[in-house]
């Protein structure tokens, strides 16, 4: 049951009862790959002095449905607002396809999607949680009563925790699920941001493998079908990133290479940690993204707008930890007594 919605410009964040607790998730649009991204290897080669607030693309065309793995986290990345919310504990099957199920009920008009992203990204590391492998292969079956046999697409995010024993086994179990279940059609990304590992335990409080050990995996891991796995690097001020040495580590021909902006986070500001000028203009970008391509990368730069990031629907946000949005927003739902 949800006890409380909040609508931003974007769509909506939610807080539902869970088995344990107090879960949250997103429904959300997106305002498409024309408006928000920079991919040479796509042909789109326009460089993105930022992205204007606008309207989203129909949910007909792309849907959005971010939800919880874990109730809080436990890896206390630096820029992350959700260990405000707890220690992270996993999130039931049934929170997973509950959440799933709330946030397409919030559009009911919506029979149909061209496709649906299913990202496992709003609370907590998706690893600890074995349950997303089995919500992820129940997919088709879960959402089919309401959008029919939509194009779904799941997305995995992982910081590569130390503490985990089962990761290597998760990553082949959800590397089993893109080529076989969903022929391609799902995402594997791993969240690096630095090169220099000393940075690195750094923003992951020490919780994340080595640079060294992620490359070991990553060469365990079967060829991709359909998109490569994702390198992704949240660009703050000073961080490091040596396309030379990343494509030691990485083969190119298997991994790909996204860099995004930090977003405007409580934990972000409480720590010092930005990217300037990363939502006005592209120079924060430019000379990774070239290095990185010179090194044998596919890059996407992908820029968030500003009712996005300040509309709390960005990655290391959660209303849970206490955050509202900054922008215009309406609680359509708030039972105080929850």
């Amino acid at each position: 049951m949800i006890v409380r919605n909040i609508k931003v410009p974007t769509g909506n964040i939610c807080v539902m009862k869970g088995d344990k607790g107090l879960i949250e998730f997103l429904s959300i649009g997106d305002y498409g790959k024309d408006s928000n991204i920079k991919a040479d290897f796509l042909g789109i080669t326009r460089e993105l002095d930022g992205v204007p607030n606008g309207e989203i693309m129909p949910l007909s065309e792309k849907w959005v449905v971010t939800i919880s793995t874990q109730y809080g986290c436990s890896m206390n990345c630096k820029f992350c607002d959700v260990p405000k919310v707890g220690r992270g504990f996993n999130a039931t099957l049934s929170d997973l396809t509950n959440q799933t199920i709330e946030a397409l009920r919030l559009h009911n008009e919506i029979k149909q999607t061209k496709r649906l992203n299913i990202h496992y990204a709003r609370m907590g590391e998706p690893t600890f949680n074995l349950s997303v492998i089995e919500h992820a292969k129940k997919l088709h079956e879960i959402v089919f009563p309401y959008i029919g046999d939509s194009l779904i697409h799941p997305v995995i995010s992982t910081m590569l925790p130390k503490a985990n024993n089962n990761l290597i086994y998760f990553l082949n179990k959800w590397c089993d699920i893109k080529n076989n279940n969903y022929k391609g059609d799902a995402g594997l990304q791993f969240s690096i941001n630095s090169t220099d590992d000393e940075q690195r335990n750094e923003m992951f409080s020490g919780n994340s493998l080595s640079l060294d050990k992620i490359a070991e995996i990553g060469r365990l891991l079967p060829k991709p079908k359909g998109r490569k796995y994702t390198l992704n690097f949240a660009l703050a001020d000073n961080y490091i990133i040596d396309a030379k040495k990343l494509a030691t580590l990485f083969n190119p021909d298997k991994f790909m290479c996204k860099i995004t902006p930090l977003h405007k986070t409580k934990s972000c500001a409480d720590n010092g940690i930005v990217t300037t000028k990363g939502y006005e203009s592209f120079t924060p970008y430019k000379k990774t993204e070239a290095d990185l391509k010179d090194a044998g990368f596919d890059v996407i730069v992908f820029i968030p707008s500003l009712d996005e990031d300040l509309g709390l629907i960005t990655c290391g946000n959660a209303i849970l930890s206490g955050s509202v949005p900054k922008v215009k927003f309406t609680d359509i739902k708030h039972d105080k007594h929850i």
